[in-house]
């Protein structure tokens, strides 16, 4: 039986846009968060150099699939002439702003990394996870981090114990429409990472994939009712953080029918940091 490797959502408690590089390439801070709510992927080695992806996502090719692309630049990387076999269930919503297809990419660069014996570091798999995405290194390096850069300047940070509620609306918001629209903030004052907090942070992206997308504003509302409502990276999903359980699972108990979502743990860091 193959063995099934989680590729964990991320929150960002916060995400300011302080500035914008000359390549167009935004710059950021950021607070990561893992929760235990994730995608499933199962790898199997391959004696040649094909990478299949056994279950494709509706929609997008093969060739465009985040685990498919990590598998060959890693190749490509290590001139490697061994493939594999890629099992993906989803979980994630897409266009979600959970960091689902960065999660994939990265579980899959760490899993045959070890499966192919490559033994690159982590530090050399991040760089490798930079190209494929801003968002994939802070899969690859395992800690919750505060990030800076385009995200990929990253300082592990500890958090508190926490348990979120977190909102889906239905929609998927294409992260490039949001950052390049006009009406977008990008001179947020940084911060230090000494002086961060949490609940002083905000989402400059959230007024405009409101402005967009009004389901998201609705969404918000009806959370901001429970708790401190904040989006997660470009949208669409929200979130609000609850000290235990049970005041998150009493907040999920007053969903309105038609209105999806789910409860999910804060962790400590990415299941496969020891891998």
């Amino acid at each position: 039986m193959t063995t099934s490797y989680p590729a964990p959502a991320k929150l960002n408690l916060f995400l300011h846009v302080v500035g914008k590089r000359n390549d167009g390439y935004h710059l950021l801070q950021t607070v990561f968060r893992f929760i235990d709510y994730s995608d499933q992927l199962g790898f199997d080695s391959a004696p040649t150099p094909e990478i299949t992806l056994l279950d494709p996502i509706p929609g997008i090719p093969p060739e465009s699939d985040l685990c498919v692309r990590a598998a060959r630049l890693l190749q490509a990387e290590a001139g490697c002439r061994l493939g594999a076999k890629i099992r993906l269930k989803k979980n994630l919503p897409m266009g979600g702003g959970l960091g689902g297809g960065s999660s994939d990419a990265a579980t899959t660069l760490i899993v045959l990394n070890r499966l192919w014996g490559l033994n690159f570091s982590r530090e050399k798999l991040q760089g490798i996870a930079l190209k494929l995405g801003a968002d994939v290194p802070v899969f690859v390096f395992g800690e919750n981090a505060f990030a800076e850069g385009i995200g990929e300047k990253l300082v592990p940070v500890s958090l508190d114990p926490a348990w979120y509620l977190v909102l889906i609306p239905p929609v998927r918001i294409p992260t490039a429409e949001v950052f390049a629209h006009a009406e977008l903030t990008r001179n947020t004052i940084p911060i230090k990472i000494s002086d961060f907090s949490i609940r002083q942070g905000h989402n400059d992206l959230e007024p405009v994939a409101c402005r967009l997308y009004p389901v998201v504003a609705e969404y918000l509302v009806w959370l901001g009712e429970r708790g401190r409502a904040v989006m997660t990276g470009s949208g669409s999903c929200v979130f609000a953080e609850f000290p235990n359980e049970l005041d998150a699972r009493r907040a999920l108990g007053e969903l309105p029918e038609g209105m999806r979502g789910f409860l999910a743990r804060g962790l400590d860091h990415h299941p496969l940091k020891d891998m």
